[in-house]
């Protein structure tokens, strides 16, 4: 009876305390002065990191920094639960780091520690910093969370740890403060000059299998390192017209590589989401093919999560703090499976709305993690488990290529034909009439059980391939990402291959075998169309975009179960390239390769210090080859830089008749008000390479005289407009899309606003070549050839009925985002260092017929389609209209050359393997 008194005494001491204490947190009204929501406010960054300071102060929370954004800003992750359970947050993260590593578990040890565990559930907000429904809902629900005493919350913060982070402090006090800083509040706008994250803006959100910034490394390694939350939600916005958000379950399809629990996870959050929504007359959810989300693609902060067994959540709503209103969309105001409780038009939508959304939203999810904490907490581990036992046997996925391979099998050998869209079905099952006979299993034996078709138990990167420092490059993304990696000790042999100590090991009996599979092996995106004929159904993002091909990075796929002088990497244990000395006595120079990307970093900081370098057209060690002069300076430099960046300088014999001294050029690159997004990632990747580069904008460019500043100009995707008619009508241009009034813009920003033209812009760029500039095109930006009337045009067109040529339909050619195979010739400059072939980031890329008198003028090819099957991963249809395409070109322009490279080649920071194709243009000689 004793006992029974103190347990209560203590429920109420301790219910005690949380009030007292909650009562001591200020309100976000008496903090800000305004409540979250409020019309025509906002809070930014610093003032949110001040309340959660403030908040922090509560024993139901611990703030916890998580390092620095690209800004210098410090990142924080706020930890709410219950007073006792903050005390032992360590204890809960031990338990969590157990389950989803599901190593050396039985089932009876799992659901003891889920017993004893505690919920880990991620929520965090203002990714995509314009999003601001995201960051505000966040300071809301913290609030709420800390101050509530209602016993649905008591009940959460007793069951769950909950970590809520602002996802992009530089964005939220970038907009809050272009916000507020307009005194009419009527005039207040959301059009920021720049990229909300400083170098990639809305890519944020697809750097979570990279990790190329740090914003991404900071919240990965609290996801994948730190915490393995078992729910995370990704707040976004916003929702499709007619409807308040769109959220889970998703359209389909989902990616094959995934745990089925994984996505019958999705659909118990959805369920209690939208339940939730009902029950408090909140209509508007919109789910399934309600919205173009789907669980398809890896790299957002959503659904790299899903690669690693997480319950990854995702919701677009609508709002901001400018009023809004929801328009009349006919076809949303029926009730369907995709939006159950539609919503009515509104003439007006307050911000508060979607900010009480977004708490019930949470609270939803966060209700269900308390009820279901032991269930989350076991499931982690079963699909770890799961991926584990099968990274240990003969396992095959199945994909639209196999189950077609199926078909084939059963019509090769028996002889008869199963049209698109046939049911392949039993007569008697359903009682309806056979339309063909059951394939017998055989057929499917022949695919899902061929030996050549399994599944690798792994994979193998030499530490002999040429760019190998890139490899290292390729594992710490995985590593970042919290796989595990092996290195070899000693030399072994595995399948009658020898491979040097030094070599990295990736096998997939781990519990994130998903993200190894899916950063190794190629995606299979189905073929999704409207309806048969029809037209093809946008993916979500990319449909392929395996990671190890787009770094060009060689490996081997293991099929047998291997063993070897294999060491395990720490967790989290970032790998650098082998230090490399440099040749002693090399009186004539050094030899750096042209294949190694970190061989560019080097001569960069070799030219700035003035030290000679040429370039070999016919290299001793291949075409490209960097040779450095010797002396005391260079001496230094390599003795750094090959240290540091694992590049070998080798002895150089005396210096070739044929030998091209080079030196740096003075690049612009194109950008334009609101910013360029991939001009943004080659703002990065100048820095990581060492390149001194200049942002130009339209402006700029009107404004004639280039040459006397820049030798080479640089335009990405959405740069160079179409021609206004034609064949080389291709793709248009992000600039095309300002319209902001010069009156709503500072002063200091005006010189940024406009867009490149045809009757302005391009003849400056001309004028700019024939001078002897270099100009170099990307994507969308090739058409600049048409401007200029050089002799190629589209490959990609038909004939009208009016004998026009006319772009392909998307019925006929449609290739989203993926993964293309070209053949390069090495021999030209601009692709020295590259293989004959290479993989390629293809997004419905410009792709080129020579004219016949192209050669004559001195047109040449650099990258071109050799055969009608390129597709290396993704999706691709109607690929062999691309056969015999030329994919990139140079070509003469007065005294200048112009670069055209249809391929995105810079693709988001992670296209290593195509890298030299730019780099290569940025030397003058």
């Amino acid at each position: 009876m004793k006992i029974k008194n103190c347990y209560a005494l203590s429920i109420v001491l301790w219910l005690y305390v949380s009030v007292s204490v909650a009562q001591t947190v200020p309100s976000p009204k008496s903090f800000f002065g305004f409540n979250i929501g409020d019309d025509y406010k906002l809070a930014n960054y610093t003032q949110a990191l001040a309340y959660e300071k403030k908040l922090a102060t509560s024993n139901r929370a611990k703030l916890i920094d998580i390092g620095l954004t690209e800004e210098g800003r410090h990142q924080y992750t706020l930890v709410v639960s219950s007073p006792e359970n903050i005390k032992n947050l360590e204890e809960y993260k031990t338990i969590s780091q157990k389950l989803a590593h599901a190593e050396g578990l039985t089932d009876q040890q799992a659901l003891a520690l889920a017993a004893k565990g505690k919920a880990i559930v991620w929520i965090d907000g203002g990714l995509h910093a314009t999003e601001v429904v995201g960051a505000q809902q966040l300071t809301e629900t913290m609030y709420q969370l800390i101050s509530r005493t209602d016993p649905e919350t008591m009940r959460i913060l007793n069951n769950v740890v909950i970590l809520m982070t602002y996802a992009n402090p530089d964005g939220m006090d970038l907009v809050s403060n272009w916000y507020m800083g307009e005194t009419d509040p009527k005039k207040r706008n959301l059009n920021i000059p720049r990229l909300y994250e400083k170098y990639i803006g809305h890519d944020n959100n697809r750097d979570f299998y990279m990790t190329n910034t740090k914003e991404s490394t900071n919240m990965s390694k609290q996801l994948f390192l730190e915490w393995f939350p078992q729910i995370m939600y990704n707040h976004h916005q916003a929702g499709p017209a007619g409807s308040v958000l769109a959220g889970p379950p998703y359209r389909d399809p989902f990616n094959y590589v995934f745990d089925p629990l994984m996505i019958t996870g999705i659909d118990a959050l959805g369920a209690a989401m939208y339940s939730r929504l009902n029950l408090e007359n909140k209509p508007g959810f919109t789910r399934f093919t309600g919205s173009t989300f789907s669980t398809w693609y890896n790299g957002g902060l959503r659904t790299t999560t899903q690669f690693h067994n997480m319950i990854g959540l995702l919701t677009e709503i609508i709002g901001g703090p400018t009023p809004q209103s929801i328009p009349v969309v006919p076809q949303r105001l029926i009730p369907n499976g995709a939006t159950p409780n539609p919503i009515l038009p509104q003439g007006v939508w307050h911000f508060r709305q979607s900010i009480d959304y977004s708490v019930s939203l949470n609270y939803s999810v966060l209700d269900y993690a308390a009820r279901q904490h032991d269930e989350v907490l076991f499931n982690i581990y079963r699909m770890g488990k799961n991926s584990i036992q099968r990274g240990s046997k003969d396992t095959w996925t199945l994909s639209p290529k196999r189950s077609e391979a199926i078909t084939q099998a059963y019509q090769k050998g028996e002889g008869k034909t199963i049209a698109a869209g046939d049911d392949v079905s039993d007569e008697a099952a359903g009682g309806g009439r056979e339309r063909i006979p059951n394939i017998p299993v055989k057929y499917f034996d022949a695919v899902l059980k061929n030996p050549e078709l399994r599944d690798p138990r792994g994979y193998i990167l030499s530490a002999s391939q040429p760019d190998f420092p890139t490899a290292v490059k390729f594992m710490n993304a995985l590593i970042k990402s919290g796989i595990q990696v092996q290195k070899a000790t000693a030399d072994f042999t595995v399948e009658g291959k020898q491979y040097p100590a030094g070599s990295y090991i990736v096998k997939t009996d781990q519990a994130f075998r998903p993200h190894v599979l899916d950063m190794f092996e190629p995606q299979d995106y189905p073929n999704d169309f409207l309806y048969p004929g029809g037209p093809p159904i946008k993916p979500y993002d990319s449909a392929g975009w395996t990671l190890a091909y787009q770094m060009g990075v060689q490996f081997d796929r293991i099929l047998d179960a291997f063993t070897g002088p294999f060491q395990r990497i720490p967790y989290g244990e970032i790998q650098s390239p082998a230090k490399q000395g440099i040749a002693a006595n090399a009186k004539n120079g050094y030899l750096l390769s042209s294949e190694v990307n970190n061989s560019f970093i080097i001569v960069n900081d070799l030219l700035k210090a003035g030290v000679e370098v040429y370039r070999l057209p016919k290299g001793k060690l291949e075409n490209g080859t960097f040779f450095v002069s010797a002396g005391e300076k260079a001496k230094s430099i390599l003795e750094k830089d090959a240290a540091t960046f694992g590049v070998k300088a080798t002895a150089a014999d005396q210096l070739p008749s044929d030998a091209i001294k080079i030196s740096s050029m003075r690049i612009g690159l194109w950008d334009t008000y609101g910013g360029s997004i991939p001009s943004g990632w080659i703002r990065w990747l100048m820095e990581q390479y060492h390149y001194d580069c200049s942002v130009i904008y339209p402006q700029d460019i009107d404004a004639g005289n280039l040459k006397q500043k820049y030798d080479v100009l640089i335009f990405v995707t959405g740069a160079i407009p179409p021609k206004a008619s034609g064949a080389g009508r291709r793709g248009g241009t992000s600039a095309s899309r300002q319209s902001t009034s010069l009156d709503s813009i500072p002063e200091k920003f005006r010189p940024w606003v406009g867009r490149v033209t045809a009757n302005k812009s391009v003849p400056q760029i001309k004028a700019f070549l024939e001078a002897g500039g270099s100009v170099v095109t990307i994507g969308t930006s090739t058409n600049l050839a048409y401007q200029l009337g050089l002799p190629v045009h589209n490959a990609l067109v038909e004939k009208n009925d009016k004998n026009e040529e006319v772009p392909l339909p998307g019925t006929k050619y449609y290739i989203p985002g993926s993964i293309l195979s070209v053949d390069i010739d090495p021999d030209q400059p601009a692709a020295w260092g590259m293989n004959k072939q290479a993989d390629i980031n293809f997004e419905n890329s410009p792709v080129f017929k020579l004219d016949a008198d192209a050669a004559a003028k001195g047109v040449v090819p650099i990258a071109w389609f050799p055969n009608d099957k390129p597709l290396r991963s993704g999706w691709a249809w109607g690929q062999a209209y691309l056969k015999d395409g030329v994919a990139a070109f140079t070509a003469p322009v007065g005294s200048g050359k112009l670069y055209a490279f249809g391929p995105e080649i810079t693709f988001r920071g992670q296209s290593h393997g195509t890298f030299k194709l730019l780099f290569n243009q940025l030397y003058a000689h």
